[in-house]
């Protein structure tokens, strides 16, 4: 079985024309299924203006190689012009411990373990679609695979001003939630404490909740 589907792929990647592949009984398969088996395809960058350095680590080859594939293939279909998997330079740790104590602490065991890492860097980006793209790596995540991502915007002259009208934004839009915290006494929580405890149900059963009313 997997003999006849390795034959199968390697007959539609030499000729994919369909009255070739039907004079000899096959199908030719998707364009989206013969796409996993080339390399992903690249946007080609404008400006050239980096805006996401995602590093990528792992212990195993295999993962961080397909999680940098997978990873490339998104960028793609998201408009993002991406370069890499660039390798960078292996991470290699040791420890030595030893095996026992008191007459035999001289017999030691050494360990090793080496992490591996890829660089993937996208170029003029829209910050909000770099977002998206980060967001489904990290619901999509490989496992074994650690990410890593550096993430610039790049703004206009006074963007000082607009700072702090947004700023001014958004303190007025956290100010009904601040107002739940703290003690703040004024005249309307008053009125309202004397209304509870003025209040017939109140009066009878100091003890039960008083449903619709609150301080």
């Amino acid at each position: 079985m997997y003999s006849r589907g390795s034959a199968l792929r390697k007959e539609i990647m030499k000729d994919p024309n369909e009255s070739v592949l039907s004079s000899q009984g096959l199908f030719r398969m998707p364009r989206s299924v013969q796409a996993v088996y080339l390399k992903p395809l690249k946007r080609k960058a404008v400006h050239g203006i980096p805006c996401c350095d995602l590093q990528l680590r792992s212990y195993n080859v295999r993962n961080v190689e397909f999680l940098a594939d997978f990873a490339l293939r998104a960028a793609y279909y998201l408009q993002l012009p991406a370069l890499g998997p660039v390798p960078l330079p292996r991470i290699t740790e040791r420890w030595t411990v030893p095996r026992s104590n008191f007459v035999n602490k001289k017999s030691q065991e050494n360990f090793e373990r080496i992490t591996l890492r890829r660089l993937i860097q996208v170029q003029d980006g829209h910050p909000e679609t770099v977002e998206t793209w980060l967001a489904f790596l990290r619901k999509h995540a490989y496992y074994g695979v650690g990410m890593k991502a550096n993430v610039w915007e790049h703004e206009g002259l006074g963007v000082g001003k607009t700072m702090d009208v947004s700023l001014e934004n958004i303190k007025k839009s956290l100010q009904p939630r601040w107002a739940h915290f703290g003690r703040r006494k004024n005249m309307e929580t008053s009125e309202r404490v004397y209304g509870i405890l003025d209040n017939e149900l109140f009066r009878r059963n100091p003890d039960a909740p008083l449903s619709g009313s609150a301080v």
